[in-house]
């Protein structure tokens, strides 16, 4: 479901205000011919999209290419003051090859399947794409039925749509220029770059408000006004019948007001496919809550069998003398039998984001591959990095301290804890001392430097007194 949402918002961000501006430009102009804006559309969307998977990738030629698009949207906004019809076909050509050309270099576009065979991630993925055009489709329609009744508006939302794509190229090309060294790097060169090359979420909500704005404009300005005009030979019919002008009235009035109500279920939509993929479908899974554990007195954990062999997923932590947050977690690895595997909650590859259960399937968070489950506790690719040394017997399950202070290098979360000055005993907490020092396999905590410096010329005299 979150890579439908992720390919169908993909396609908004990138045709959508390419739509919208052909929409804009094609309210200039006589009703194109279906067939020829049609099969115009589909090379346009295909040869980009191919021509976008093979682009190069050197930085000569992203400024090339940066640089002609900027040129093209310029060229595209003089070309408005012409309104013959070729015209009109050669930007819908042009613009479409460009926007597919931009969508062919998503990063993950060649996740749209896993595999080689059509299977149902291959269908449903395809189906987004295919519903992200549709919606891009009748939303430059739509745009082009307004202005044709809005034409003050149309020179506005041109310069608005056109800054909305010019924004964002001016910082690639600001970026491609500074790492050519043409251009000097500073903070506020940096600064506006990452601003502009990183709103592209922003896209769909400009757009759908550029709709809506529309919407509302045509209904104040077209839909109101015809229906009064309907009203009116009704009127009149009392004592002039005029059935003709009364039908005419009555057309343009349910024509107008079925325009307004789809380009306002249109913003909704895009609006709202956005915002559930940006609150919803693009977060990552959540952990499950990590149940504490404590050393016994014995130096081990004890975990009792009973409460891992269901075959779930259970997130244990340990936090060391430091304050370091140390997750691991259990679960048996066969439905029939009792092999559990003992994990920390982190690989090798990508760190300590962790994973989550979903179904009858491990995960990982931060890259999304599925962990074969049997093959969990062995160390090798995305599985979790195993923990050695733990034994179990019929009822528990125990983990020695050095096994899980071997994981300590792999996570980043610290607790804060009240830890003692060993050299005047004054409390503190961990996580605000600035002083450290690790001595014997523990972490020891200073309030000043001088306490510090007195404990690394002699660290046994103090460990002795705090025994």
């Amino acid at each position: 479901m979150s890579m439908m949402s992720y390919f169908l918002v993909s396609v908004l961000q990138s045709f959508l205000p390419t739509a919208l501006l052909l929409g804009l430009s094609w309210s200039l102009r006589k009703t194109p011919r279906v067939r020829p804006l049609i099969w115009l559309s589909l090379l346009g969307f295909f040869a980009g999209t191919a021509s976008g998977i093979n682009l190069p990738t050197s930085q000569q030629w992203v400024l090339f290419f940066t640089a002609l698009q900027l040129t093209l949207i310029v060229l595209f906004l003089l070309s408005q003051l012409v309104s013959l019809l070729k015209v009109g076909y050669f930007w819908q050509l042009v613009l479409l090859f460009v926007a597919a050309l931009r969508w062919g270099q998503t990063p993950n576009l060649s996740a749209i399947t896993a595999t080689n065979v059509i299977n149902t991630d291959l269908l449903l993925n395809i189906s987004a794409v295919v519903a992200g055009l549709i919606l891009v489709a009748f939303s430059g329609a739509l745009m082009t039925f307004c202005m044709r009744q809005l034409r003050y508006l149309r020179w506005p939302l041109l310069i608005i749509l056109s800054l909305l794509l010019l924004a964002p190229l001016s910082g690639e090309l600001m970026l491609v220029l500074m790492k050519l060294q043409v251009v000097e790097l500073t903070k506020s060169l940096l600064s506006y770059v990452a601003k502009v090359t990183n709103a592209n979420n922003l896209t769909s909500y400009v757009c759908a408000g550029v709709l809506l704005f529309s919407g509302v404009v045509y209904f104040i300005k077209v839909v109101l006004p015809r229906s009064i005009a309907r009203a009116e030979p009704r009127s009149i019919a009392r004592a002039e019948p005029r059935p003709i002008e009364h039908r005419k009235a009555v057309a343009h009035y349910q024509d107008s007001r079925r325009i307004f109500v789809i380009t306002l279920l249109l913003a909704l939509l895009i609006a709202g496919a956005q915002l559930y993929w940006d609150k919803v479908a693009s977060q990552p899974p959540r952990l499950s809550e990590a149940l504490p554990v404590t050393l016994a007195s014995d130096g081990l954990v004890h975990i009792p069998v009973e409460q891992v062999r269901d075959g779930k997923l259970h997130r244990f932590v340990w936090v060391a003398e430091d304050g370091k947050a140390v997750r691991f977690f259990v679960i048996n690895r066969y439905p029939d039998k009792l092999r559990l595997g003992v994990v920390f909650d982190a690989c090798l590859l990508c760190g300590d984001q962790g994973y989550v259960m979903e179904g009858n399937q491990v995960i990982c968070v931060a890259c999304d591959v599925r962990i074969f489950i049997p093959s969990i506790g062995k160390p090798g690719g995305c599985n979790p990095v195993p923990i050695d040394e733990w034994e179990m017997t019929d009822t528990e399950l125990t983990i020695s301290k050095k096994s899980l202070e071997s994981g300590l290098n792999y996570f980043s979360t610290i607790v804060t804890l009240e830890v003692t000055d060993p050299v005047d005993g004054s409390k503190l907490t961990n996580t605000k001392a600035e002083h450290r020092y690790t001595f014997a396999g523990k972490t020891y905590f200073f309030s000043t430097a001088a306490n510090y410096e007195a404990f690394r010329d002699n660290p046994e005299k103090f460990v002795k007194e705090e025994q």
